[in-house]
């Protein structure tokens, strides 16, 4: 199978979006939507949701800001960076929903930069090292896979905020899942290197995914998309082991503290600065 015939593919119910990332866009996604939190709904429970969807993606941004420079072509640099810019700015809207729930009145800066990794939330398979471009192209397939799967769902959740956040994030997370599933389709089906590497990557995230899917229900919806990639490309399918561990209950990787000192260093080194 081409990656063409994946994209068409994956792509099918989104064939009006564009392909390419939304992180420049000036929208506002939440313009003329009403924030009251309608009755019934936990603000404990909905603060703590979007805390750590907010914090899965700050820290992939941070990761794939760490392709600046060191992407393998100037193409993949910008689309590396456009996709960190989508989840950045899924981060901030999240975070600021929390704020405005949780009784703190914390904006999105308290959230990003002022908690200790202990007190941050996303899942481990965001934070780990980026290794390789083989590596973090199946990081990305699985993470935008299964963000993308959930987000579809949250599309309809009662909370109209985090409703429309997440309406807006599918259409983001579709172009990042098909952005990595054309490169793992590339590399899995190119040389004999790049293959080896893609076989390698897919070993070396399979300890991680369970806990995808322990936090979320949507691993028939994963597993269908990693399925056709992985014949596309011609891999086997990564065997998954339960989670021994979860980002969810802050039981991190080493990785986690120094990528948080390098995100934050600035904003702690000097708290009050302002542009």
């Amino acid at each position: 199978m081409s990656d063409d015939h994946v994209y068409l593919t994956l792509a099918e119910g989104h064939e009006d979006d564009a392909r390419w990332a939304y992180g420049t866009g000036f929208e506002d996604p939440l313009h003329g939507v009403d924030t009251t939190v309608p009755e019934g709904v936990d603000t404990g429970r909905l603060a703590a949701d979007c805390v750590a969807l907010a914090d899965d993606a700050l820290v992939s941004a941070q990761r794939l800001a760490e392709w600046t420079t060191r992407a393998p072509e100037l193409e993949e640099e910008v689309a590396l960076a456009n996709i960190g810019l989508d989840l950045l700015g899924q981060a901030r809207l999240l975070y600021s929903r929390a704020g405005q729930v949780d009784g703190t009145g914390r904006d999105e800066d308290a959230y990003a930069y002022f908690r200790d990794a202990d007190d941050f939330r996303n899942v481990r398979l965001a934070e780990l090292p980026n290794g390789d471009f083989a590596f973090s192209v199946v990081r990305l397939l699985i993470l935008a896979s299964w963000r993308l799967a959930h987000f579809e769902r949250l599309a309809g959740h009662t909370d109209p905020v985090l409703s429309a956040i997440a309406a807006k994030g599918v259409k983001e997370l579709t172009y990042h899942r098909q952005y990595a599933a054309e490169w793992a389709v590339r590399l899995g089906d190119g040389t004999e290197e790049s293959h080896r590497r893609m076989r390698k990557a897919l070993e070396q995230v399979a300890p991680y995914v369970g806990e995808l899917f322990t936090a979320y229900d949507v691993r028939d919806d994963v597993v269908a998309v990693l399925r056709q990639v992985t014949e596309a490309a011609g891999l086997p399918m990564p065997v998954y082991r339960p989670a021994s561990g979860a980002g969810r209950a802050g039981d991190h990787t080493g990785h986690l503290v120094p990528l948080l000192a390098e995100l934050q260093s600035v904003a702690r080194a000097h708290p009050e600065a302002t542009w």
